[in-house]
C-alpha cells in the first residue's frame, strides 16, 4: 500500500496544474493498482491538498504579500474577491451534492477517456482564441470574468475534464492570456481544492484507521513535492508555448483507454 501510496502521490503531483485531469490519471492508475472503491475515491481528492500547499509556497509572495503600500492592498484585495466569485459555481454544485452522484456514476475509465477527449477538443480552441487575448494581468480580470471562469470549472466535476484544463479554456475564452489564465487557475484552485477535501473528508466521517491516515499523510507529501516543481515547469513553459501538445496527449491517452476498456 505504501508504494502504491507513492506511485499515487506522484500522479496527483505530475497532474494537477497540467492540462490533463489528476484525477482521471488517479482513476487510470487505481485501476491496474488494484486500489479501488470509497477510500481510494477519498485519497484521490485528499491528497490534492499536497498540491495546494506547493501552490502556497510558489506563490506565497501573492498568497501573503508585503502590504507596504495602499496599491498592494487594494490589488490584493481585488485578486482575492475575484477568486471568491469564481469559486461560487463550485459551492453552488457541493451545496446540491452532485458530487455524490459523479463518484456512484461517473469514476470509471470509460468516463475519463471520453472527457479527456472532448477537453482537449476544448483546449485546441481555446488555443484558437488566444490571437485575441486582451486580459495580461491578474489586475486586468473583471468580475464577470471570475465568474465565467468559475461556472467552466464545474465541468472538472467529471473525471478526466481536468479543473487546470477547464479553469484555463475558461480563461482563454474570455481573453486570458496563457499565463494569466494559468495563474487564475492556481489561485482558483486554493480555496476549491481545500473545500473539495475538507467535504470529502467530513463525509467519510473522519473515519480512516491510523494506517489509512498515514497513507494519505504520504500520498499527500509526495504531491507536494512533485507539484512544487510541475508548477515551476509550467509557468516557465507557459510564458513561451502553446498548450497543444498537452491536447495531443489527452487525445492519444483518451483513446488508448477506450481501447483497452
Amino acid at each position: 500500500m505504501i508504494i502504491k501510496a507513492i506511485i499515487l502521490g506522484i500522479i496527483e503531483g505530475l497532474t494537477e496544474f497540467l492540462p490533463v485531469s489528476s484525477t482521471g490519471h488517479l482513476i487510470i492508475a487505481n485501476k491496474y493498482l488494484d486500489f479501488t472503491g470509497d477510500f481510494a475515491n477519498s485519497f484521490a481528492i485528499i491528497i490534492q491538498v499536497g498540491a495546494i500547499f506547493a501552490v502556497v509556497l510558489y506563490f506565497k509572495d501573492k498568497v501573503f504579500p508585503k502590504f507596504d503600500n495602499k496599491r498592494r492592498l487594494v490589488e490584493y484585495f481585488s485578486l482575492w474577491t475575484k477568486v471568491a466569485v469564481g469559486v461560487i459555481p463550485a459551492v453552488i454544485l457541493a451545496l446540491f451534492k452532485f458530487d455524490d452522484y459523479v463518484d456512484q456514476h461517473f469514476f470509471n475509465p470509460t468516463v475519463v477517456a471520453i472527457a479527456l477527449i472532448f477537453g482537449a477538443i476544448l483546449l485546441l480552441l481555446a488555443e484558437r482564441k488566444q490571437k485575441k487575448a486582451k486580459v495580461i494581468s491578474e489586475n486586468h480580470i473583471s468580475y464577470g470574468q471570475a465568474l465565467v471562469v468559475g461556472v467552466v470549472q464545474c465541468m472538472a466535476v467529471v473525471p478526466g475534464m481536468s479543473r487546470s484544463a477547464s479553469t484555463i479554456i475558461g480563461g482563454m475564452f474570455v481573453g486570458f492570456s496563457r499565463k494569466v489564465a494559468a495563474e487564475f487557475s492556481f489561485f482558483l484552485a486554493i480555496p476549491t481544492l481545500i473545500g473539495a477535501a475538507i467535504l470529502k473528508l467530513f463525509k467519510m466521517g473522519l473515519d480512516f484507521s491510523v494506517y489509512e491516515w498515514f497513507i494519505l499523510a504520504i500520498g499527500t507529501f509526495v504531491s507536494f513535492v512533485v507539484a512544487y516543481f510541475v508548477i515551476a515547469f509550467f509557468m516557465n513553459y507557459i510564458k513561451r508555448k502553446k498548450l497543444v501538445p498537452f491536447a495531443y496527449y489527452r487525445i492519444i491517452l483518451g483513446v488508448i483507454v477506450l481501447l483497452v476498456a
